[in-house]
């Protein structure tokens, strides 16, 4: 079954509204046609109206960083996935390794963060990703796996997990260090991923899903990542910032 492609840009909290509205300007220009991949972009909560505006008629696509589960209340702070939905969000990124690890978020409250997201019909992007330790010690399958397990046990009980959803495997040692998983390590992992959704779900549904890769994706490595057969696509950091390098990331098969 054929999957495509989706190179996807987390801008974390960087770039004022000038420098988002600009960027998007410069990628929607560069891409202008071009259908082989999609592309989302997830800017800081502050920039989304702005950058909605200058997505314009371009197909790009528009994702929030972060969603509380509950629609309204007494959450000072907190954004709910029904006003990323108004802004114009389709996606949003959920359990970020910076979410799990500065901010103590647990697999048991994101999963009802997906199970939020999926009921207003945004798509989740839900992360996984092992440690430097965890690696070390040969626990990379059994961390995926227990993240998995909790994170979306609301869906598990009744086998109904959207063929929409994204999951991205991103290895912690490998966001921002500059060190990236080899392809062939990341199949292994995405591999093991597929398999577990066919195993809890089923195999349709497993070969539906897309799974990205996150974790010093760059220009000079996307190409022998994306040729691996269970990698649908980035869940780029840095390289997301520059229209030069994310273009080039986003035209993959170009380079």
């Amino acid at each position: 079954m054929e999957r495509k492609p989706l190179i996807a840009g987390n801008w974390k909290m960087n770039l004022d509204l000038d420098e988002a509205v600009s960027l998007v300007n410069a990628i929607a220009d560069s891409i202008s046609g071009f259908q082989e991949v999609d592309v989302l972009v997830a800017p800081p909560f502050t920039a989304l109206t702005a950058v909605k505006q200058a997505i314009g008629n371009s197909k790009i696509l528009l994702g929030g960083q972060n969603m509380h589960w509950e629609m309204s209340g007494a959450f000072t702070g907190e954004i709910s996935g029904k006003m990323l939905q108004e802004i114009g969000c389709t996606h949003i990124i959920l359990g970020h390794s910076e979410r799990r690890m500065l901010f103590g978020e647990t697999s048991e409250v994101i999963d009802l963060k997906v199970k939020s997201a999926v009921a207003l019909g945004l798509v989740p992007i839900l992360c996984i990703g092992e440690t430097i330790e965890q690696k070390e010690a040969g626990q990379t399958f059994e961390v995926i796996e227990d993240q998995l397990v909790a994170s979306l046990k609301n869906f598990r009980v009744n086998k109904d997990l959207p063929p929409s959803t994204v999951l991205a495997y991103e290895p912690v040692w490998a966001i921002g260090t500059g060190l990236t998983a080899t392809p062939e390590q990341a199949q292994e992992v995405h591999y093991f991923i597929r398999k577990w959704v066919e195993n809890n779900f089923d195999s349709k549904l497993a070969q539906q899903i897309r799974i990205l890769y996150g974790g010093s994706v760059k220009p000079d490595n996307v190409k022998e990542l994306m040729s691996e057969t269970d990698i649908d696509g980035a869940l780029v950091g840095g390289a997301s910032l520059k229209s030069d390098s994310f273009v080039r990331l986003i035209r993959f098969q170009e380079v």
